[in-house]
């Protein structure tokens, strides 16, 4: 048995084993989930402008509250399709190794745009109130966000070479 010293550290797992990347490349849900992932994120931008642009001024609520709204039915969308995809690549609906800390974050990111939700409908709490929640969500999709920019990145970054630049390597949920 080899004695490591306590200062080694063992090589990262890969992302993804052959057939996982062979079933990435040729899943269906590869491409659904890199068209939806930036267009959520363009939505989220424009809502994050009418939110802040409320707060400051206090004009164009409704706008505000339907983005909120336009951006959790999107965050809805991508988990159900990345749900599949994990499904389709490594045999899980959720909680895949590799993506395993970036579905828990998805899920605290889930509920806090799902509480905005609740929040709005049932008109608890004030405007004020229930829009900080929605930043409070955003700011945690902001976080999730970039975990899966590092996945990404960390698929790029250990595909064959014989991978196309700009393929979908490392498209998640």
């Amino acid at each position: 048995m080899p004695v490591r010293s306590s200062g080694s550290r063992r090589a990262p797992l890969p992302l993804y084993t052959a057939e996982e990347r062979r079933r990435r490349d040729t899943t269906p849900w590869t491409v659904v989930q890199g068209v939806l992932a930036p267009v959520q994120f363009l939505v989220f931008l424009v809502s994050t402008v009418l939110v802040l642009r409320w707060f400051a001024t206090h004009e164009g609520l409704v706008g505000a509250q339907l983005s909120v709204v336009l951006k959790t039915l999107l965050l809805y969308a991508i988990m159900v399709t990345g749900a599949i995809w994990e499904r389709a690549v490594f045999g899980r609906w959720l909680f895949a190794r590799p993506f395993f800390w970036e579905d828990v974050v998805s899920l605290l990111v889930l509920a806090l745009h799902t509480a905005y939700l609740v929040a709005w409908f049932a008109s608890l709490g004030t405007p004020s109130e229930q829009l900080a929640l929605a930043l409070a969500a955003y700011a945690a999709y902001v976080i999730n966000a970039a975990q899966f920019l590092l996945k990404f990145r960390a698929a790029r970054l250990e595909a064959p070479r014989s991978e196309p630049p700009g393929s979908l390597a490392g498209a998640a949920p």
